[in-house]
Parts: structure tokens; C-alpha cells; sequence
């Protein structure tokens, strides 16, 4: 080897993305793939004077002694790839990185940081995109090779690189400009990775990030018929303002959302906000220094979606919008943007043609699935009908597209007319939404009946499902069964593009709609005379699933969560339909039943996972709907909504709850939920000072649960009677039935619990003067409590572990968890009753050991702390 050229270089690694499934594509084709992107690669480096240094499978190593002789190579390379004509209509991808450095030679090789930081930049690059370093693209820029430019991609954190960097991307002039996000670990982004090309949108995406990048622009509404590509559309758009918003930009969809606060705890998920601060006005104190861009996506059915909107621009000033609707949202300073349909071509000359981004978007998916598809001078005529005819509707033009893997132009016009000239006279509705809906009801037409039987009861559910609820829900009615394996019907109507396809949680998949065509998959079941009976199905399906979830949360709980949020949108849809059914239905059989039980198995996953706001509202819809009646089910929600009034501190109406489900469970003869009614009951005494009435409360839940054996609300009442215990300075009684509950708790495997009676016993321990016990469990439970995000015990946490610190002689970190505790109340709406009375006593405990001044110096450096970072520090000090 030469010698190396030393000073001020440029590094360029190169490797296939995708190279093991490209082998398992081509087999032994692959070794003669292989051959050609080395020669075409070493070529472009010879040409250009770059170094060899090294080669490993698919991989190079090169380097060049300019940046701009790097940057003709790479796309050199990158021009010579694409117009390859490789075997099988496959595509050989190569990602390309390039940093310029002054890397150190040591023995025949580069080291240093440089040499990463290339490798790292090359790492976080698609097929078939090239991207550079700043130091890079400002060396080269004025060296450009004709048709290249540079596109500013932001600020990335690159793997075990401090510092960020700025990074960019060639634009090649014929080639692929739109990529992913790129694949860095400080990319701040949760936007899709689109599965095809946009094609025909470069002039309103550029017009659009134009707009969006405008001062005072903060809200572009993508409006539209559906199916016209406003989703796409909006994500191409957000791709290119990554580098704007440095704190994200974020993807949210509200397809299945039917209510404000549903939207706001949608919108808070995607950002990964705390369960307690998903709703105003503990959201807003989340968002309001972020400069950050939301692609709001699909909000036509959201009435209140103007209201939310307009809250979030005003409680935020530096973020901005991006929302897809049918309809605009009418809010000052909104800038409107109609989604036309594609642009059609003028006539059927080839090249023409060729430049119609409805045509284009047809070739593209008609290759996907039939690789040999050409456009010809003998097809163009067909094609170009069949454009006209979709009106340019892109979903329209896909599920077309998607037949030609049986059908040539011809036949594909043919059949396409036949299915839609007597819809398509209709005056009834915009006309390019009747097109769309007759191009899926021609789909539809082709299934065999068992298939339409199949795919219209899936549109029952929201938010997709996994084969055993498709399973349940498809075969309800009896009259036309679905006839077949239920994957075997899923795959009939992914090849007809009528479904998608997801992994669920558990490897197993997962079956969903795009929103249009469950729209129509719905209005189908309804013609048939099918809603009720499928929708019963659901809810009854869903609520066995609940019911699943709630006996599986006490020993796996975060299983038990993440599982429940997946189908969050299915218990939403159940209880939507049940509450609105008829109450003079038999008790045990019908809707409501059925919505009142699905609501009370829920109550679990409203108090403990961030949805008290919403939940609240099901109880109370629940308990409206079912009036006067008395049933088991209505007496669970009563009960269910007392205890969740208790996290939110309204003590008085928690009391009136559980008495009314308490006389009602008693005159049922439901000694389980009596128990339940009790142990509400008795926590809303406690927190209204009746401590005495409490205890006996108590009492009669505990003495009532050890007769029925549920070992999980045996441990609870336990716990709550050690309280009431402790408040009357019987210690010894306290810990024994703390100890107690604890051991239930980890013998059942219920970490949540556990860690609630751990708490408890730590700060029993701090009362009764036993502190290094008292540390030493705390710091033991704080992986745990973290790792469980619940807000009500976090906070509970951090008063025990400050009164620890008091007594270990350290002030300072007691007032900076006390600050930090007292925000987070205040961002979650939770304000403690007994706040004063907690800081006056805190103070006499401290006033020895730190002034008043100092005090509340460090108790406000903690109100800008999180309680969640300071006990992660403090459980490893």
C-alpha cells in the first residue's frame, strides 16, 4: 500500500443496507451482485483518487485527501448503482458516509475519533442516501458536481459521541431525495417510514416546508377528500423540517379518537409524557418551552379538535402544526392547503405520461407486486384510463395497482368500469369520494362471499386486532359464517389490499384498516343487518379480555399495561356501543351489562395508568346509563368510581360512592363486592379524618376478604388498616399487618403492590425511629418505583425518602425532593390537602440543621428537578 496521506482527509465507509435479505432474495445470484457493486464502487474511488484501506463482506473503507473528491465519488457511485441493470428487478442500496478530519496514521491504518464519527455517520444512513459531516459540505459545497446539492438534515447525537452533529444529505438530480428519519440516537422524531416513494408531491412539499418554515406560521391544515394522500403528504413535509424543531417532531394519529380529552392523552403518549401530565393543564407545563413540530393526523371526526388545537398553539408558542382533515379547523391564523388528486396526463404519449404523478404512483405499485410491469407505448392508453378514471385518488390508484398481479391494463380497465360507471352517476357526495368508495367496493365485489362476510365484521374493531379476538368476533353471526382459517381470510384481503398487517406485543400479528376503508367496511355490516350482533361480540370479547388483563396486572403488571394500551381503542369502541344500548335489556345479557362490567374491569387501568380524566367520564357515563337498576356490574363502578375520586382527592363524593355501592352489594347478596365497597369506603373515612370510622370500616373489609380469599385485595385492606394503625401509634399492629400485606403482595408477584407496603413499612420504620432500616429498603425499591411510572406512588415515595433524609442530617437534598414532590402535584392537578400542615411539620424537624433562607433556596432549585431524578441519585449515593 502507498503511503497514506496524512493532514486534513476525508473518510468515506460504504456497506448494502439489507444485505442478508437481498441474499436470501437472490440465492446464488447474490456473490455476482456482490462482484458488481465492488467494480462500481472501485471505480468511482479510482477515478476520484480515494484509498482503499479496507473491505469486508459489503462493506469499504476509503479515503480521499478533499471532501470534495469524495463527495464526486459518492455520487458517482450512487448514479452507476441505480442504473444498473440488476438481475431479478432487484435493487442493490448502498448508504454512504463522509467525514472530514485530521486523523492520526498508526500503522498503516487511521485512528482516532474522526474515523468513528465517520463510521457512525455512515451508520445512520439508508439505502441509497448519501450523508456528510458540516466540516464535510461546507469543504465541498462550492465543488458540487452538476446535479448535486446538499439538504440540510439537523443536529443528530451519534452513538457514543458526545457532541452532536450537523449533518447533511447530497441530493442527487434523478435519484432518491426523500429518506427516513435518519437512524441516530438523538434524532428526535416518531414519524412512520412511509413503504413507497411519494411521487407526484415535490412541488407542494417544497411549497409546504416553504410555508411552515415562514415566520408566524404555525398551523397548515391538510385538507382533502379521503384517500387523496394527506397522511403521506404530511409526513413528507415534517421529514424535511426535522432540522428546524430541535426538541422533535412527532407523528400522532387520531383516526380512532372521538373526544378531546382521548386526544390529549393520544398526543401526550407519542411525546412519552407521564401518565398524571397527559391532560391540561399539567400537558401544558410539558410542551410550553418545546420547539417542536405535531403532525395531528386525521381529525375530521374530532368535534372539539379546534378547541384542542387552538389550546395547544396558545400554551406553546414555539411549536407548530401539522394537521390532516376532510374538513379545516377554522382557527385564527390557520393556513389551509387542499390536497388535490394527483396530477393526470394531458394525453397518452409516452412521455408524457411518464411525468404524471398519478401514473408514476401506479407503475410504482403495480411493481411491488408484478417486478417485469413496464410502462410501454402499448399500455400507456390503458393505463392513463384507468388514472382518469380513479380521478388521481392515490388509496384509489393503489388498490388498483394492486390487481396486476393477475390482470394486464386492459382487463384492468375493463373490469374497472364495469364496477363503477353506475356509482359513479350518483349526485350524491363529492365525486372523487364516490370513486374511492367504488374502487374498495369493487375490491370488495371480487372477494368471495365467505371473504366479504370476513372483512366486513373487521371493521368493528378500532385500533386493529390479533387473530384470536378476529377469531371470536368474525364467526358471531351464525347466519353466513366466515367459512375459513382466519389467518387464510387475512391474507385473502392483504393480497387485495383491503388490510394491513403489523407484529403485535407478542411476534403474532395484527390486523388493521386504513381508515377509509373500515368506514366502508362498516356500512357494509350495516347493510347486511350484522352491526348489532358483531358489535356485541366485540364488547363481549373485549370485556373477557379485560377481565384477562385485570387478574394478569397483579403479577405482571407493566405486561399487564402495555397489553391494555394496545387495545385501548377496542375497550373505547365497546364502551361506546354498550352504553348506548337499551337498559330495559335483561340484566346479565345485555349492552349495558355488558358495559357496565367492562368499565369496572377497567378500573385498574384508569387509576393506574395515567387515564383518571377518562376514566372518571366512563364511570360516570356508565352509572347514568344504567339509572335506577341495581345490578352487580353497576354496583362495581360505583365502587370503582370512589376509589379512583380518592386519587384525585375528593374525599366527600368517594364516601357518598361507596356507601351506595356498599347498600347495593349488600341487598345483592355480592359478598366480593361488599368487601371491595368497604375497603373504599374506609380509605374515604381515613382521608376525611374519621380515623375511628375508618378502622372499624376496615375491620369489616378485612375480616370479610380473609373468608373470601382474594389474596389481592386481602393485602390491600391490610395495608390501608396499617395505615389507620400507625395513625393511632400502634406500631407493633402497623408493621405486622404491613409485613403482612408485603408478603401477599410479592408472593402473588404484584410489584406495584409490593412496592405501595415497602413504602409504607419505610416510612414506619422513619416514624418509629428505626432510619437506617428505613434507608436502606427505600433505596432498595426505587428501581422498582421507577420503573413502574406510576405518579400517586412516586410522590407518596419521595415525602417517605425526604423524611429519611431529614433524619440522616441532610437538609438540603430533603428540600430539593420536597421542591421537586410539590411541582409535580401541581403539574398533575393532584394539590395535597394536608400540604401546609406537612411543611410545618417538616420545618420543625429541620429548623436545627439549615436556616429558612437556605431551606427555600434548595426547595426551589428542586421545584425545576424531577422527583424521578433526584431518587435515582439519591438510591446510588
Amino acid at each position: 500500500m502507498s503511503e497514506l496521506p496524512t493532514g486534513t482527509v476525508s473518510l468515506l465507509f460504504s456497506d448494502i443496507e439489507g444485505s442478508t435479505l437481498l441474499l436470501n432474495r437472490l440465492g446464488p445470484s447474490y456473490a455476482d451482485a456482490l462482484d458488481v457493486q465492488r467494480q462500481v464502487l472501485r471505480k468511482a474511488w479510482a477515478v476520484h483518487g480515494g484509498t482503499e484501506l479496507g473491505t469486508e463482506g459489503d462493506s469499504f473503507f476509503v479515503v480521499f485527501p478533499t471532501a470534495e473528491a469524495a463527495v464526486k465519488a459518492a455520487a458517482q457511485a450512487q448514479r452507476e448503482l441505480e442504473d444498473y441493470p440488476w438481475p431479478g428487478g432487484e435493487r442493490v442500496r448502498v448508504r454512504i458516509g463522509i467525514h472530514t478530519g485530521s486523523p492520526q496514521v498508526h500503522d498503516g491504518n487511521y485512528v482516532g475519533m474522526d474515523v468513528h464519527r465517520a463510521a457512525r455517520i455512515a451508520g445512520s444512513a439508508h439505502g441509497g442516501q448519501i450523508v456528510v459531516s458540516s466540516v464535510t459540505a461546507e469543504l465541498a459545497r462550492s465543488g458540487l458536481p452538476d446535479g448535486v446539492g446538499l439538504r440540510d438534515l439537523g443536529s443528530h447525537r451519534l452513538k457514543d459521541i458526545a457532541v452532536a452533529e450537523h449533518l447533511f444529505q447530497l441530493a442527487i438530480d434523478g435519484l432518491q431525495v426523500d429518506f427516513p428519519t435518519l437512524k441516530t440516537i438523538g434524532a428526535a422524531s416518531s414519524l412512520p417510514v412511509p413503504a413507497t416513494l411519494l411521487v407526484g408531491r415535490d412541488g407542494e412539499v417544497a411549497g409546504l416546508t416553504a410555508l411552515l418554515r415562514s415566520p408566524g406560521v404555525r398551523l397548515v391544515t391538510l385538507t382533502g377528500p379521503g384517500g387523496s394522500g394527506k397522511t403521506r403528504l404530511a409526513i413528507a413535509v415534517a421529514q424535511r423540517l426535522v432540522a428546524v424543531f430541535p426538541d422533535g417532531v412527532f407523528f400522532i394519529p387520531l383516526a380512532a379518537v372521538t373526544s378531546a380529552d382521548v386526544m390529549w392523552t393520544s398526543i401526550a403518549e407519542v411525546l412519552d409524557v407521564p401518565p398524571k401530565e397527559r391532560m391540561p393543564p399539567g400537558f401544558f407545563n410539558y410542551v410550553a418551552h418545546r420547539s417542536a413540530l405535531f403532525v395531528l393526523d386525521n381529525l375530521e371526526q374530532l368535534s372539539e379538535a379546534d378547541d384542542v388545537v387552538a389550546q395547544l398553539l396558545a400554551a406553546a408558542p414555539q411549536v407548530a402544526v401539522i394537521a390532516s382533515s376532510r374538513r379545516a379547523l377554522s382557527v385564527p391564523a390557520e393556513h389551509r392547503h387542499r390536497v388535490p388528486p394527483l396530477a393526470l396526463p394531458e394525453n397518452s404519449i409516452l412521455a408524457d405520461a411518464e411525468h404524471s404523478g398519478a401514473v408514476q404512483l401506479f407503475v410504482q405499485q403495480a411493481r411491488s407486486i408484478h417486478p417485469d410491469f413496464a410502462l410501454t407505448a402499448e399500455n400507456v392508453a390503458e393505463v392513463v384510463a384507468i388514472c382518469r378514471r380513479l380521478d388521481g385518488l392515490p388509496l384509489a390508484i393503489e388498490l388498483s395497482a394492486a390487481r396486476m398481479r393477475l390482470l394486464s391494463p386492459k382487463a384492468l380497465l375493463r373490469r374497472l368500469d364495469q364496477a363503477l360507471d353506475i356509482a359513479s352517476t350518483s349526485r350524491q357526495g363529492p365525486s372523487r369520494q364516490k370513486t374511492l368508495r367504488n374502487t374498495i367496493a369493487w375490491s370488495y365485489d371480487l372477494l368471495t362471499p365467505a371473504q366479504q362476510a370476513f372483512f366486513r365484521r373487521l371493521g368493528v374493531f378500532d385500533g386493529g386486532g390479533d387473530l384470536a379476538a378476529i377469531a371470536a368476533i368474525t364467526a358471531a353471526p351464525t347466519d353466513s359464517g366466515n367459512g375459513g382459517d382466519p389467518l387464510d381470510m387475512v391474507a385473502a384481503l392483504v393480497d387485495a389490499s383491503l388490510a394491513t398487517i403489523t407484529e403485535g406485543p407478542d411476534s403474532e400479528p395484527r390486523v388493521a384498516f386504513l381508515e377509509t376503508i373500515r368506514a366502508y367496511a362498516r356500512d357494509q355490516l350495516r347493510a347486511a343487518g350484522e352491526a348489532d350482533a358483531v358489535r356485541s361480540a366485540h364488547a363481549r370479547h373485549y370485556l373477557q379480555v379485560a377481565e384477562h388483563l385485570q387478574s394478569l396486572r397483579e403479577s405482571q403488571h407493566l405486561v399487564a399495561l402495555g397489553l391494555a394500551e394496545i387495545e385501548l381503542d377496542n375497550f373505547r369502541e365497546a364502551l361506546c356501543w354498550t352504553l348506548q344500548q337499551d337498559i330495559s335489556e335483561p340484566t346479565g345479557s345485555g349492552g349495558v351489562w355488558i358495559g357496565l362490567h367492562l368499565c369496572s374491569a377497567l378500573g385498574w387501568l384508569w387509576a393506574m395508568g395515567g387515564y383518571l380524566v377518562e376514566g372518571r367520564r366512563w364511570y360516570e357515563q356508565a352509572i347514568e346509563r344504567a339509572g335506577e337498576s341495581m345490578s352487580k356490574g353497576l354496583a362495581a363502578c360505583l365502587g370503582g368510581l370512589a376509589d379512583l375520586l380518592i386519587s384525585q382527592g375528593e374525599s366527600e363524593q368517594a364516601r357518598d360512592f361507596a356507601t351506595s355501592s356498599l347498600t347495593m352489594a349488600r341487598t345483592l347478596g355480592d359478598e366480593e363486592r361488599v368487601a371491595f365497597a368497604l375497603g373504599v369506603l374506609g380509605t374515604a373515612q381515613r382521608q376525611l379524618g374519621d380515623v375511628d370510622a375508618a378502622r372499624r370500616t376496615l375491620q369489616e373489609a378485612l375480616h370479610l376478604h380473609r373468608k373470601l380469599g382474594n389474596r389481592g385485595r386481602l393485602a390491600r385492606t391490610l395495608g390501608n388498616l396499617a395505615g389507620i394503625e400507625g395513625m393511632l401509634s400502634h406500631f407493633d399492629r402497623a408493621e405486622a399487618l404491613t409485613q403482612e400485606s408485603l408478603s401477599i403482595f410479592q408472593a402473588l408477584g404484584d410489584m406495584h403492590g409490593a412496592t405501595v407496603e415497602g413504602q409504607n413499612l419505610a416510612n414506619l420504620f422513619v416514624i418509629t425511629g428505626r432510619v437506617d432500616e428505613a434507608n436502606q429498603l427505600a433505596k432498595g425499591l426505587v428501581e422498582t418505583l421507577l420503573e413502574l411510572r406510576s405518579p400517586n406512588l412516586t410522590m407518596a415515595f419521595a415525602n417517605t425518602y425526604m423524611n429519611i433524609l431529614i433524619r440522616l442530617d441532610e437538609p438540603v437534598a430533603a428540600a430539593h425532593l420536597f421542591g421537586a414532590e410539590e411541582a409535580m402535584r401541581e403539574r398533575n392537578a393532584m394539590p395535597n390537602p394536608h400540604q401546609q400542615e406537612e411543611l410545618q411539620e417538616t420545618w420543625t424537624l429541620v429548623r436545627e440543621l439549615i436556616s429558612v433562607e437556605d431551606w427555600e433556596y434548595h426547595r426551589r432549585l428542586g421545584r425545576g428537578e424531577t422527583v424521578e431524578d433526584l431518587l435515582a441519585k439519591l438510591s446510588t449515593s
